[in-house]
């Protein structure tokens, strides 16, 4: 489980989507529970994430991120295999307020 203690020192400060950003951007989208579309194979070379929501409770920071990545799709060895497939998924980051660790699991909430 990663820790994410940037991000909670910056709560609830307009610098937290960034700290949040950075400090999962270290995780590598290999360390994330991204889920592919179309049974391809996620390309670790590039990601990026965005905060979409954000909440606190009474034990954590909450955020609701989006993660666009690509996917590496092998088909029937045309001169265009592989393809690459631009893809997003969502992803709720829970930050625990005592210790900084990180659960990270995919899904969406809803207000």
């Amino acid at each position: 489980m990663p820790s994410f203690p940037n991000s909670l020192r910056a709560w609830p400060s307009e610098s937290f989507a960034e700290a949040l950003k950075q400090e999962i951007q270290a995780v590598g989208i290999a360390g994330l529970p991204v889920a592919t579309t179309q049974g391809g194979h996620v390309d670790e070379q590039e990601f990026s994430v965005m905060v979409l929501v954000t909440q606190e409770t009474a034990d954590a920071i909450e955020a609701r991120v989006g993660v666009f990545f690509s996917e590496i799709l092998g088909g029937c060895n045309c001169s265009e295999d592989p393809v690459e497939s631009n893809s997003y998924c969502e992803l709720i980051v829970a930050i625990n307020k005592k210790n900084a660790l990180t659960e990270l699991r995919p899904g969406t909430w809803y207000d």
